[in-house]
């Protein structure tokens, strides 16, 4: 129980909005700087390869701290510790913008990843404490939108500010956002705390940290290219050394760090098992689609980029259509019916060349944006709908530290699906062909496709009290008397 056991009495909408702001904030700032590497690496001195310093920092400090948020948000309040996180994001944004070299702007990043760490996953915390079940649905649909959306804008955005401004205005974005964020975080957050505040878990926390850092490395390294698969490889097999030693910690231990209590509930397994599959899946079309586009077709990045916009228009087509799907197919249903169709829209990737008509390869993936959208919202709505309020915030972190893998992984899933292609498939070819691409989106469909068979084990009744589905029963015959 906690202190405040009411919910709060402010509209749980705008609180889920305040915490989609900050994670379009933080989402935007993950993806938009990679246009900008080339000229940060100018004024630096250094090449641009040099730069992948200052975003790995970033991904392996989020994995590092993303274990110890729950402790935080309990120990200090969801409200100290949000509010903490969006000043320091902030501030170190600032940093970035005014850093004169590679050092000191890797230490900016770390400092900025730090405030990630916690403002994500507590911000979804502070959601899923001050939301009724009833309500769940609406509220993940709006933390699900900036992972969806920032991915697509960011690179466009930030070519746009680096071509007429000047890549310090890329972090320079963070600093209104943080501003507006911060004092409606102290009006509108309730600082709850648990009433049992538990001792942190020291070794729970560098075991997992350990796990989720080298995970993040490994599948960088696996990613960048075939020199480094050796040592990702050696990474990455570190790291399910720790993550063994951690669980068989977390069995032992009464308050361990993250809890994995939540595991044993079949509604939140689906999305930590299966649903990772198909983040990974889903992950990866961002950044395969603009590549096929420019190496494959040959077109210019703004043509391109325009393309690509479309699985925007499709995540955004697809939200207000989201309950109402939901309510009238439930969560399994969904989840395989929308989960086929997000595949067959990879088949279609898969068929596109540069003579397919504009408007084919715009529909595809306009589609295919719709069905992210759909499949996003319905797996991260999923993993809660079951999870008592005492087991949440455990639930929550461990949400958060797979999510935030599965990011990765979907990335790497997209660089090694056409790296194998183009050792297998076109090995005397100089660089990548359009049959890469080809055989990547291939790879990509049919792991989506192994993420959705837990999903076919799900009662058809599971999640009505979020989805309001009432699933149609099967009329009885009463026996003649």
């Amino acid at each position: 129980m906690t202190e405040a056991t009411p919910k709060s009495d402010k509209p749980s909408s705008l609180i889920a909005y305040l915490v989609a702001g900050a994670f379009f904030m933080e989402n935007l700032d993950g993806t938009v700087i990679a246009t900008a590497l080339p000229q940060m690496a100018k004024s630096f001195g250094v090449t641009a390869v040099d730069m992948n310093v200052g975003m790995s920092a970033y991904m392996i400090t989020l994995a590092i701290f993303i274990p110890a948020s729950g402790w935080m948000a309990d120990r200090l309040g969801a409200r100290t510790v949000f509010a903490w996180a969006v000043a320091i994001f902030t501030l170190s944004s600032i940093w970035c913008a005014m850093a004169g070299s590679l050092e000191s702007f890797t230490l900016a990043r770390i400092v900025q990843g730090a405030g990630g760490a916690m403002m994500v996953p507590v911000g979804r915390l502070v959601v899923l404490r001050n939301t009724e079940k009833t309500d769940l649905m609406r509220a993940i649909a709006t933390l699900t939108w900036p992972a969806l959306s920032a991915p697509i804008l960011g690179p466009p955005l930030g070519g746009f500010i680096t071509t007429y401004a000047s890549w310090h205005w890329v972090f320079i974005l963070n600093v209104p956002l943080g501003l507006v964020a911060l004092p409606l975080a102290l009006r509108l957050i309730p600082n709850d705390k648990p009433s049992s505040r538990p001792t942190f878990d020291w070794l729970g926390f560098i075991l997992t940290s350990l796990t989720c850092a080298g995970l993040m490395y490994g599948l960088e390294l696996v990613g960048h290219s075939e020199a480094t698969w050796v040592v990702g490889g050696l990474v990455l097999a570190a790291s399910l050394v720790f993550g063994v030693a951690a669980a068989l910690h977390s069995r032992r231990h009464a308050h361990p760090l993250p809890d994995l209590s939540a595991w044993r509930i079949q509604t939140f397994r689906v999305t930590m098992s299966g649903g990772s599959l198909f983040r990974s899946a889903v992950s990866a079309v961002p950044f395969l689609a603009p590549l096929m586009l420019q190496v494959g077709f040959g077109l210019d990045p703004f043509v391109a980029g325009l393309y690509v916009l479309t699985l925007f228009a499709g995540n955004l087509g697809m939200k207000p259509l989201t309950s109402f799907v939901l309510r009238t197919f439930g969560f399994r249903t969904t989840l395989i019916g929308n989960g086929l169709f997000f595949i067959a829209t990879m088949i279609g990737c898969a068929l596109l060349t540069p003579a397919t008509p504009p408007v084919v390869i715009a529909a595809i993936l306009f589609f295919s944006g719709a069905a992210r959208s759909m499949q996003y919202t319905a797996i991260n709505t999923i993993a809660f709908v079951d999870v008592p309020q005492e087991q949440m915030a455990g639930a929550n972190t461990l949400f958060s530290l797979v999510q935030q893998i599965t990011f990765g992984l979907g990335i790497a899933l997209g660089a090694v699906a056409l790296r194998l292609s183009d050792t297998l498939l076109s090995p005397e070819t100089i660089g990548l062909t359009l049959g890469d691409f080809h055989t990547a989106f291939l790879i990509v469909a049919v792991v989506a496709l192994i993420g959705l068979f837990d999903s076919f084990l799900l009662p058809h009744d599971a999640g009505t009290l979020v989805s309001k589905h009432q699933p149609r029963r099967r009329a009885t015959v009463s026996p003649r008397s």
